[in-house]
């Protein structure tokens, strides 16, 4: 599967798709620096970009709709100024609301993605985008029909490897065979499994890349907070998110001492150790695994880089088993715009 940089301090590396790029074995979720969880330190953020790509993090991943588009235009400048070394990932899929950030949309239809890539590629300030994702599946449009559209922009020039996230196996499939898909993108964590039904295995088969999001439980893995509601911002999205509140997040929460034993016993913090069982994902299912935790803090991108040399043991993994199958609420308020919720 991966490499690893021996002796460097920088982590391995790991090819997206059968004929896609090589990228560190973790990248970064940048939605974060501009988006979704609440105040942020820009000049921080940016020093964790380039401290990220010095320890061989060359994986960045955006979207459209993340803070509508400042997001992609926060990380442009990094982007234009390494763009020989990066691989920049943004996506097209969910439509915002202005009036009502809370409230979401989702539209595939190629006029649709055709507005959406012209904008990304003017924000982001590049000719081509690297890696470019359907977000979410819009089930009124056949999901040949959308793949068929991005593959135009391939042929154009305007992108140059194809991703989809939050798809079943299912549709994984159908969409590889119109043109091969370099990633799938969603969430996947010692707390959310329910990717291994369907499109872990479709994956494996197919020879796609997986890139788990929000492998640290959106911070919760880690014990930055213990219930959204009571010590997160309003403006934070994880207040609207089933398991992070009230009896839930209480009960979750006391699902986590085998993963702080396992930290204990390794010198090393829970979110480590949550990181670490998402690499080992990558020889338990015989696929390419490249986890994207998001951060703003140089601190913290050392610390997860450092997560891709911790080697769990066989009982270390049989501990960690359980969990997400005792968790309690659901990913997302709407499971709907899930995989999940499709199958």
């Amino acid at each position: 599967m991966s490499t690893e940089k021996t002796g460097s301090g920088t982590i391995g590396t790991a090819r997206l798709g059968a004929d896609g790029p090589e990228v560190g074995v973790q990248g970064l979720g940048c939605m974060g620096m501009s988006f979704a969880y609440g105040p942020t330190d820009a000049d921080e953020a940016r020093a964790t970009l380039e401290r990220a790509l010095e320890l061989g993090v060359t994986l960045y991943d955006t979207a459209d709709m993340y803070g509508f588009g400042e997001n992609e235009r926060f990380i442009a400048p990094f982007v234009r100024a390494h763009r020989d070394e990066v691989v920049v990932a943004t996506k097209f899929g969910i439509v915002m609301d202005p009036a009502d950030p809370l409230r979401r949309g989702i539209r595939n239809d190629a006029p649709y993605l055709r507005q959406c890539v012209e904008g990304s590629l003017e924000r982001l300030g590049v000719d081509t985008i690297d890696l470019y994702y359907m977000h979410r599946r819009d089930v009124n449009v056949p999901i040949e029909e959308t793949v068929g559209a991005m593959a135009e922009l391939v042929a154009e020039g305007k992108v140059r490897w194809l991703g989809l996230s939050e798809v079943t196996g299912d549709e994984l499939r159908a969409a590889h065979a119109v043109h091969p898909i370099a990633a799938l993108q969603s969430e996947w964590s010692v707390f959310s499994r329910d990717v291994e039904r369907t499109a872990v295995p479709a994956a494996r088969e197919l020879g796609v890349a997986f890139v788990p999001y929000s492998p640290l439980g959106r911070g919760f893995l880690t014990g930055a907070f213990t219930d959204a509601g009571k010590e997160l911002t309003e403006d934070d999205f994880r207040r609207t998110m089933p398991r992070f509140t009230g009896e839930n997040a209480a009960a979750n929460a006391a699902l986590l001492e085998p993963l702080r034993a396992i930290a204990r016993a390794h010198g090393a913090t829970p979110g480590q150790i949550a990181l670490a069982w998402v690499h080992r994902q990558a020889s338990v299912h015989g696929l390419e695994v490249v986890p994207i935790p998001g951060t703003r803090r140089r601190s913290r991108v050392e610390e997860n880089t450092a997560a891709t040399r911790i080697e769990l043991t066989e009982e270390e993994l049989a501990a960690l088993e359980p969990i997400a199958s005792e968790v309690v609420g659901g990913r997302y308020a709407d499971m709907g715009f899930t995989s999940a919720g499709r199958e």
